[in-house]
């Protein structure tokens, strides 16, 4: 194994997901590095990976310093280091960025050796659209933070992914019901598990039925991308097309709407042609 960072992705649940190539890396590397030693170890041990190793821990409280230790591993020790988070992909709001972007920097050899990660899993459970999505990370715990959040990617024609935690999930579809109304949501939780579900529903029916089931486990929240009336209620398309149409031909006007908003194409030209007669 030669020496470099090898990312590797653990189970986020059954073990049985992790890759044979995943399993070769964990027992050549010298090094691993991991959020929390004793969750890494118990793993190892489960997946009969020898933990006679040497340690080291990569979260956001030490990154910036631990990051120059790993690369003094890697630069001047020649060491193979395996850089793993307690669960699922790391980098996926977890700590790495600032790691790999320096050994980048530094043309230390990096590869990756895919396999799960939660927020992929939940999109294919959900049924809602795929072609174009947003992963958006935690959500922040402040109520208004958490409002400013959801305000920011409402209008985003792509379906939002958060991770969130049980405790928090029925105060986050309270606020979800207030910005996003009646849109089509899915809540996944305990993905591979033996408990592994995912629920569909508008944030009123979703909290309808944790009222009832109390939530368990890491959950992760999508929202579906915005329908065209809501997307035409918080856009006034005519006063676009009316600013457009000052610079641009009418068919031009209706092009860039229609792309930039993703709308109905000859509902947007209906009003272009209105809007042309009335002048």
């Amino acid at each position: 194994m030669k020496n470099g960072l090898y990312i590797i992705a653990t189970p986020i649940g059954n073990l049985g997901d992790i890759s044979p190539r995943a399993i070769e890396c964990l027992k050549s590397a010298e090094i691993i590095a991991c959020e929390d030693t004793r969750i890494s170890k118990k793993l190892l041990s489960l997946l009969s990976v020898s933990i006679n190793k040497e340690f080291m821990t990569l979260h956001d409280h030490n990154e910036e310093v631990h990051t120059e230790k790993i690369i003094s591993k890697i630069k001047e020790e020649g060491k193979s280091v395996a850089l793993i988070s307690d669960a699922g992909s790391p980098l996926i709001s977890d700590p790495g960025y600032k790691l790999i972007r320096t050994c980048r920097e530094q043309n230390i050899y990096i590869t990756t050796i895919p396999g799960c990660c939660a927020l992929i899993c939940a999109l294919q459970l959900s049924g809602l659209p795929t072609n174009r999505f947003m992963f958006a990370g935690f959500l922040p715990n402040k109520d208004k933070a958490r409002t400013d959040s959801f305000l920011s990617v409402r209008e985003i024609n792509a379906t939002i992914i958060f991770y969130e935690t049980a405790n928090r999930i029925q105060k986050t579809l309270e606020a979800a019901k207030e910005i996003f109304a009646n849109r089509e949501m899915a809540v996944a939780r305990e993905i591979t598990k033996v408990y592994e579900e995912c629920i569909n529903g508008t944030a009123e029916e979703l909290l309808a039925h944790f009222s009832q089931h109390p939530p368990k486990g890491e959950m992760v929240l999508m929202i579906a991308p915005p329908n065209t009336s809501e997307k035409e209620k918080s856009i006034d398309i005519k006063a676009e097309l009316a600013r457009l149409m000052k610079e641009k031909s009418l068919k031009s006007a209706v092009k860039e709407i229609v792309e930039t908003y993703n709308l109905n194409k000859n509902e947007v030209y209906e009003q272009a042609l209105e809007l042309k007669n009335e002048k």
